[in-house]
């Protein structure tokens, strides 16, 4: 019997988000929504929904005059993200 896939996880633009965040220490919104190729309202929804699940931070400030977002992944998410990998060799080797 397989493990589930992490279904928050599982929606492509949160794995993106995820898999990048995983690489730095923090991004910035502008950041992340180019590497995404997403619009600003949606990947703001996506981030609303990792950070909900406690897998990422969100860090509001200003940078200068201008609204600044910060991200970085949580120790919760490093697990969640590396469950979903492992789960997903699973899948893909024990055919």
């Amino acid at each position: 019997m397989f493990k589930e896939l992490d279904p928050l996880l599982h929606a492509q633009l949160r794995l993106a988000v995820m898999s990048l965040l995983m690489q730095v220490t923090s991004a910035e919104f502008t950041d992340i929504k180019e590497k995404t190729n997403c619009t600003a309202g949606n990947l703001s929804v996506q981030l609303d929904k990792l950070s909900a699940a406690g897998y990422i931070a969100v860090e509001k400030s200003f940078k200068g005059k201008k609204p600044l977002t910060t991200c970085s992944i949580t120790k919760k998410g490093i697990k969640a993200f590396e469950d979903y990998v492992n789960t997903l060799k699973q899948y893909i080797h024990n055919r």
